[in-house]
């Protein structure tokens, strides 16, 4: 059962993975992430930021929009995000008012995630996961940040 639940995780996770390419191709910070919803992807998104020139436009608050907009519901209490780097504070928020229970995430932001920084931040309603593709996705957040480096 433990495997089956690895693979499912895995499988999604990869989905969210090509969503933060397409974000790395587009100059953005790479970030995928899917909601999954019945083992199925209702909402997708990846950082926007740039193009869109919002700085609110990361890929979970996308993904969170798509999936609400697809329930016709604010709410996503049977719901799975998915998605490749710890979220910060702001799409922490994002998460607890649209009630997600499960978050899955590859690599940690141990100075910018909110749940790096605060366990307990969406109490005993949200379980969460971390580590599932952790090396791609860390291995992708930190050669864009080479490459940003090595432009200025």
């Amino acid at each position: 059962m433990m495997q089956q639940s690895e693979n499912k995780h895995e499988h999604f996770m990869q989905k969210a993975f090509a969503l933060a390419q397409q974000a790395f191709e587009e100059g953005e910070v790479p970030v995928g992430a899917v909601v999954v919803y019945n083992n199925r992807i209702i909402g997708k998104g990846y950082n926007q930021c740039e193009r869109l020139k919002d700085a609110t436009a990361h890929a979970e608050m996308i993904a969170i929009t798509a999936a609400s907009e697809f329930l016709n519901s604010k709410y996503l209490k049977d719901c799975i995000l998915y998605v490749t780097l710890e979220p910060c504070m702001m799409c922490g928020g994002a998460i607890y008012w649209s009630q997600l229970n499960h978050i899955i995430y590859g690599a940690s932001d141990p100075q910018k995630g909110c749940l790096s920084a605060n366990k307990s931040l969406f109490g005993k309603k949200t379980n969460w996961i971390s580590g599932i593709l952790k090396e791609p996705c860390s291995e992708l957040i930190n050669q864009f940040f080479s490459l940003q480096r090595e432009i200025k």
